[in-house]
């Protein structure tokens, strides 16, 4: 087959989801009838007495009736702390105060001139990608930022800022866990897969840096994936893109107040960086625990991210005049929050749909009931590996958390590999393969209705049929990348990690009896917390 003839297929293709996803209601729409499905489906399955164990726990797990007493009771009391506790909200209105005035003050745009014009066109697709990948160092501050300005970067060279918007969510979401950095993920995970492997060695060790060698190395092949599919799938299918007259690019060179503004606010940002360094680099400083450990650090990102935009558009609005006085700034921080709204009540529905999926344990269930079946199949070496890799996946659409679904799958997938003679590090590379691809896809996604509301400013009118047409192809890419890579991976031999091996050989002189030191986890703590195991060895009869 001809490749103009593939190319033909595969937009065919995409147009024919774009058509279907976009008969769907408008996403405030759509998150409202989900909501009334999870409801019903709620009531219908209970009514069966479907329940799982909890493969960490013991603890049997049942589906909860929403549409009972305590369940009605429970929507009403907790409508507006689960609207209040929702990931995403929080992030995007703090960091948007900082944004805001960054935006208006002017510095975005002389910043997008000056950078367009240092960096070869050829390398943008690829840079916007790869920094997608990295910006997990800062946690999920890569969504607010990077998202929207992929869609800037793209229009401002006069291409189309969809296809900048894609490229950016596909780095940021479907390339997740590839990074050259360690993240707060990495400890995280581990932290799942060292009392998994218990199970069988009570000795056994997995450390942070378990799957560095291999995220790293991932990082320029997802890059090239993701911008094979931005500049050879997607642009074509976009076309040219004619913004409306408020969105028209000025193109003028940058004017010698600008040049100024730009200089004094890169001094600016190095100054804060600075200051930032002094707030938890030195052992003791006020970003570090008592322990010396920069959990405080992590958690204060979002507020570091709002003063790295703060300040610098500050500092350019006063050098430029764009600012004049007090006034100036609370009005762009106000318009700031005014441009949100649309964002704010389509979060407020879709963190009810998220709880209300959550506290229905479907999801759990399903993501329980999921890796039994895969444990039952009988497959071995690397085709289990492939298999743990899609099942991974598919359940990745269900429950957003990568610390939930891994506390779901370790204790199965992490003893029973080993007893193949695969390491526990392999498993925890392989179930991260899964967690990445599908994340593009789910409007579970904490993250998905921002990125709508972030291209609704491009092409007002889009819906979850464009957006999921728009990363479809992403998200094929990146499994026919990361898949193939891990397979190869593991026929090369090669260290996932330092002191991270492939395989595993059991100890001969003991088995160990895993005693759960809880006896239940709901999914909110095992998105926010590691759970503690005590293993009791008794010799091998």
């Amino acid at each position: 087959m001809k490749k103009g003839s593939v190319q033909a297929m595969i937009l065919r293709a995409l147009d024919f989801v774009e058509r279907k996803g976009n008969k769907l209601p408008q996403p405030v729409t759509l998150f409202a009838i989900l909501i009334g499905i999870v409801l019903v489906a709620s009531w219908i399955v209970s009514m069966f007495g479907v329940s799982a164990v909890h493969p960490g726990t013991g603890k049997t797990i049942e589906v909860v009736n929403l549409l009972d007493k305590e369940g009605l009771r429970r929507i009403f009391t907790e409508m507006v702390k689960v609207f209040t506790d929702f990931p995403p909200l929080g992030l995007v209105l703090v960091v948007m105060i900082g944004i805001g005035v960054a935006e208006r003050s002017g510095l975005i745009g002389a910043s997008l001139k000056a950078f367009v014009a240092s960096v070869s066109p050829k390398l943008i697709t690829f840079s916007i990608v790869t920094a997608g990948m990295l910006s997990s160092v800062a946690a999920d501050a890569g969504y607010v930022v990077l998202i929207p300005l992929g869609a800037v970067i793209f229009h401002s060279m006069g291409r189309h800022p969809l296809a900048g918007l894609a490229a950016a969510f596909a780095g940021v979401s479907g390339g997740f866990g590839a990074n050259i950095f360690l993240t707060s993920l990495d400890p995280l995970l581990a932290g799942f897969t060292e009392p998994a492997a218990h199970l069988l060695d009570p000795a056994y060790r997995v450390d942070a840096t378990a799957n560095w060698y291999f995220m790293a190395a991932s990082v320029p092949f997802v890059a090239i994936a993701g911008t094979y599919v931005t500049e050879k799938i997607l642009e074509p299918k976009l076309g040219k893109y004619n913004p409306p007259d408020d969105l028209k690019e000025d193109h003028s060179p940058l004017k010698p107040e600008e040049k100024k503004g730009l200089m004094w606010a890169g001094i600016s940002i190095l100054a804060t960086i600075v200051v930032i360094g002094f707030m938890f680099i030195p052992e003791g400083s006020i970003l570090r625990d008592e322990n010396g450990g920069l959990l405080p650090f992590f958690r204060s990102i979002v507020a570091l991210m709002l003063f790295l935009f703060f300040i610098p558009g500050l500092v350019y609005g006063l050098i430029t005049k764009s600012i004049k006085g007090d006034k100036d700034v609370a009005k762009m921080t106000g318009d700031s929050m005014a441009s949100m709204g649309g964002y704010i009540v389509l979060a407020f529905v879709a963190a009810q749909f998220v709880a209300y999926f959550n506290w229905s344990n479907l999801g759990i269930i399903s993501a329980i009931s999921g890796a039994e079946i895969l444990k039952s199949v009988g497959f071995t070496g690397t085709p289990l590996i492939v298999a743990f890799v899609i099942v991974a996946s598919i359940i990745n659409i269900a429950i957003g958390s990568a610390s939930a679904k891994w506390a779901i799958m370790a204790p199965i997938f992490v003893p029973m590999l080993m007893m193949m003679g695969y390491s526990p590090e392999l498993t925890q590379a392989a179930y991260r393969v899964g967690d990445s691809y599908t994340n593009i896809l789910t409007p579970l996604l904490p993250y998905f209705p921002i990125v709508i509301v972030f291209a609704q400013k491009y092409v007002k009118d889009i819906g979850i049929g464009t957006l999921i047409s728009m990363m479809l192809p992403f998200s094929v890419a990146f499994m026919l990348v990361r898949i193939p890579m891990l397979v190869a991976w593991i026929m090369l031999s090669l260290p996932l990690g330092p002191d991270a091996p492939l395989y595993y050989t059991t100890p001969k002189d003991s088995v160990v009896i895993q005693v759960p030191a809880v006896d239940s986890l709901s999914i909110d703590t095992l998105m926010n917390t590691t759970p503690a195991t005590d293993s009791l060895k008794v010799p091998k009869p």
